[in-house]
């Protein structure tokens, strides 16, 4: 994969970690492919409506960035799955994750079709 490619990769699933990107609904409508579905860290399932509208009360993201072991690999022309892991702390309690996003470029851009979080303990 290129470096360009990699870069924006990155750039896009740190946006679903920054405070302000987030809970900008505009942003992640344009993010958020119309299939996208999430098996959450909880084991909750998430909808695409679930996770952009409503949220923006949700408090400060203290999540670790760049994200810890980053890597992305093709699946298919257009199809990239994303690795990571998460550190995000939660009532000063540092939580880890295992993070799987899967990302299809459609008509030029880059859109998150699936995510799923597993914890680590």
């Amino acid at each position: 994969m290129d470096q360009e490619t990699l870069a924006e990769l990155r750039a896009l699933e740190e946006s679903l970690w920054r405070t302000e990107t987030r809970f900008d609904d505009e942003l992640m409508d344009k993010t958020f492919a119309p299939d996208f579905f999430e098996f959450g860290r909880s084991g909750r399932t998430y909808t695409r409506d679930e996770m952009l509208f409503g949220q923006s009360g949700f408090g400060e993201i203290n999540a670790t960035l760049p994200l810890p072991n980053f890597r992305a690999r093709y699946l298919a022309d257009d199809v990239v799955q994303v690795t990571y892991v998460s550190e995000v702390v939660y009532d000063g309690r540092k939580e880890l994750g295992n993070r799987s996003s899967i990302w299809s470029r459609i008509d030029g851009a880059w859109k998150l079709r699936f995510h799923q979080g597993t914890p680590t303990r």
